[in-house]
């Protein structure tokens, strides 16, 4: 019988406790694996699972959610979740899945992600505004900045037709004030209704805001309308500017979904010009002024919502 050197025993007694740790260390390994897989999981609806992943992309989609939040929404959208999941395992059970409508709706829905992912690649490439374009585009809009007004108004939506809308330009001018012309209103039997708002100058339509900034107060103006005519009445007004630094984050947001909005446009032309479009049946008739008529993006949802930083505000308060 051979005994192991005094060298070599104490060689395997050292390599036992190693090989003891090792082993250890993958099974930790692998437990610390599973419990990340499981941890994934956040609930269990019947047969399918609700991930963390899902909660995280219902997140991304809240604004102004402050991160003592996130624990509390993240529980409420679970529940929503779990509700949805509930629902969509019933309509699978009732084979709605398979409708006609429900296929077209899904269909429907994977082409506006796909566009609208299409928009958001493209934009990408557009470069961000230069100070000195900022400082060019508050420059160039005073009355948008620096001369900027809180604008309280009258607004009177009269039903007219064209042979009356030059009695109402007419009677408008002449009226010493807006009540004297709404009598006239009155007892032509003209049928009218009004409104009143206070709005600042980037809640304005951009091409009139440049005619509201040059009128006085008590002064009216008068456009046409879909049916008659609109008469504005500028009741009041104060003057509320916005310096350069304060218009920076709006004017730059403005200039770069511009610049993008551009950019998606001129390649959608050029996917026009080298695809090929042919238009079918009653639709033939109308193809050159469809051809002819200006391109625009894909509708993005929300995204599109915010492409005007400027005309939703600039988080001023009024």
């Amino acid at each position: 019988m051979k005994f192991p050197l005094p060298e070599a025993r104490s060689r395997a007694r050292l390599l036992l406790p190693l090989a003891a740790l090792s082993l250890a260390l993958t099974l930790s390994a692998c437990g610390e694996k599973k419990d990340q897989i499981v941890s994934q999981t956040a609930a269990k609806v019947n047969k399918d699972e609700i991930t963390v992943h899902q909660i995280n992309f219902v997140l991304q989609q809240q604004r102004n959610l402050r991160p003592e939040q996130t624990d509390g929404a993240s529980r409420q959208i679970l529940e929503r979740l779990v509700d949805q999941q509930l629902a969509v395992q019933k309509a699978e059970e009732l084979k709605l899945d398979r409708d006609q409508r429900v296929l077209q709706q899904l269909d429907a829905s994977r082409r506006e992600v796909l566009a609208r992912a299409y928009v958001e690649r493209v934009g990408d490439a557009a470069a961000k505004p230069t100070p000195e374009e900022v400082k060019k585009y508050y420059d160039e809009k005073p009355a948008l900045f620096a001369e900027r007004r809180i604008y309280s108004i009258q607004e009177i939506a009269i039903e007219a037709t064209p042979e009356q809308q030059q009695e109402l330009r007419t009677q408008l001018a002449a009226a010493k004030n807006i009540n004297e012309f709404v009598e006239f209103l009155k007892a032509k039997e003209y049928r009218f209704s009004g409104n009143q708002a206070v709005r600042a100058a980037e809640q304005l339509p951009m091409n009139s805001l440049e005619a509201f900034s040059r009128m006085k107060d008590g002064q009216a103006g008068i456009v046409p309308s879909a049916g008659g005519v609109q008469v504005v009445v500028l009741a009041g007004s104060r003057s509320q500017p916005v310096n350069e630094e304060q218009a920076r984050p709006a004017i730059e947001q403005y200039l770069l979904n511009e610049r993008k909005r551009k950019l998606v446009e001129e390649d959608l032309k050029s996917l026009r010009s080298a695809g090929k479009i042919e238009y079918v049946g009653k639709f033939a008739e109308s193809a050159a002024s469809a051809a002819a008529a200006r391109v625009e993006a894909p509708a993005t949802g929300a995204s599109a919502a915010d492409a005007d930083a400027i005309s939703k505000g600039l988080g001023l308060k009024k």
